[in-house]
């Protein structure tokens, strides 16, 4: 009894055989293209059911549409089509497609697919493992390396740009050189291995307190086991670097500024690495462009609480600063400062002031001090200029009292001088 009741603990029910996940298929050597004559073997990986279940039918095997007769975990094969592979209660494999040549030179790529940040390696291969000199790969029908002889085209970290249609061509000794021979042309894809990452803003109900921001992105599902690490950023100032958290704590100081973050997913090994776009708060349109630093800069001083234009000034010490109007008919500088002047009347109550309201007040103390300063300069090179021309004028000029009105309403020629009688 007990013997039996272990049995059937390690026989799985049909619910667990149901959710098996689809075996994996394999191919030795790695290579979808082999010379015609030549053999490879097949191997099938995933649950296989014990022997001491009632239905011991361990794997099953298709060509095409085609049901083998074999039902081994591994079989050898040298007929070209689209293989299949399946165990019981499981979903059918991925397909590999074997492809047998007859010609003098073939280019052999792997058989599973390569993804973003791993090494894609392909072998331009004589008939019969004959060297091949003068050897030329090609992507696109541009050639992308040449080697003296045989040797295999390595590319360390593939990228999505290394996609394309490769070909290979050399010459052989069949006794003598050959002309150059070419290889047919082979797809070959890079895939990629997580989707560019979105920054988002979590809910009240997902963050702990605080304004929390979550890095995501999407692994492809063959590669769903790979770790990733997260960083964040504001401008091009790092806030967090490379950690196993996709979440980050905005500071309370920076909240005003959400719009100036971005965020970054890479490999452990940094070898992918993929940035998210600035962050888009709901409501607001896109002003900003992920390829500059120079635009959310000019962003965030519209966005900061109380911008004002920087000054390298500082700020006047007077109490009060007269209005500066313009005078039509005004024989001076064509500026009149008004004994007592208020301000200009504002836009209604109602009406909030527009950003460039706002920046005309901020600029007119700063204006009306620059024009002070003006007027006082003025008046100093027209002392200088008398000095140079009337040096006498200029001495009977000090001997007289000065007004309060004489720095600021010099005439900007010659003054006309009397002589004094004795």
């Amino acid at each position: 009894m007990w013997a039996l009741t272990a049995l059937l603990l390690l026989v799985p029910s049909r619910g667990q055989a149901a959710t098996l996940e689809k075996p994996t298929l394999s191919l030795h050597p790695p290579w979808t293209t082999i010379f015609k004559g030549e053999r490879v073997t097949l191997r099938c990986d995933g649950y296989h059911p014990l022997l001491l279940e009632l239905r011991p039918i361990n794997t099953l095997w298709y060509l095409g549409h085609l049901l083998l007769p074999s039902h081994k975990k591994s079989i050898e094969v040298q007929t070209p089509g689209v293989y299949r592979c399946q165990t019981r209660g499981a979903p059918v494999s991925d397909p590999i497609h074997l492809s047998v040549s007859n010609d003098w030179l073939i280019l052999q790529v792997p058989y599973a697919a390569v993804f973003e940040g791993e090494p894609l390696v392909m072998r331009c291969r004589g008939w019969y493992d004959k060297v091949v000199y003068k050897l030329h790969y090609y992507r696109d029908d541009q050639a992308v390396r040449y080697f003296h002889s045989s040797a295999n085209y390595t590319v360390l970290q593939a990228r999505a740009s290394d996609s394309g249609r490769y070909q290979c061509s050399g010459t052989m000794r069949i006794p003598v050189e050959s002309a150059p021979m070419f290889s047919s042309k082979v797809a070959v894809t890079v895939q990629e291995l997580f989707q560019a990452p979105v920054l988002r803003v979590l809910g009240p109900e997902e963050a702990r307190g605080g304004v929390v921001l979550r890095c995501e992105t999407l692994l492809h599902p063959q590669k769903r086991d790979t770790p990733l690490q997260f960083a964040f950023y504001k401008y091009s100032r790092t806030v967090r670097r490379f950690d196993w958290g996709a979440e980050f704590t905005v500071p309370e100081p920076e909240i005003e500024e959400l719009e100036s973050y971005w965020c970054e997913a890479a490999t452990t090994t940094r070898s992918v690495r993929k940035r998210s776009p600035w962050l888009q708060l709901p409501g607001r349109g896109s002003h900003l462009n992920p390829a500059s630093t120079t635009a959310p800069a000019l962003r965030a001083a519209a966005l900061a609480p109380g911008n004002k234009p920087l000054s390298f000034r500082k700020p006047p010490v007077s109490r009060s600063v007269p209005s500066v109007t313009s005078a039509p008919n005004s024989t001076s500088a064509g500026l009149q400062f008004p004994a007592g002047g208020g301000p200009t009347a504002g836009p209604p109550a109602c009406a909030p002031p527009t950003p460039l309201e706002q920046s005309a007040r901020a600029l007119k103390p700063d204006v009306d001090q620059l024009l002070r300063e003006m007027q006082l300069l003025k008046g100093l090179l027209s002392r200088v200029v008398l000095e140079l021309k009337e040096p006498q004028a200029l001495l009977e000029l000090r001997g007289a009292p000065e007004t309060p009105t004489s720095r600021f309403a010099m005439s900007p020629g010659t003054p006309e001088t009397t002589p004094v009688e004795s």
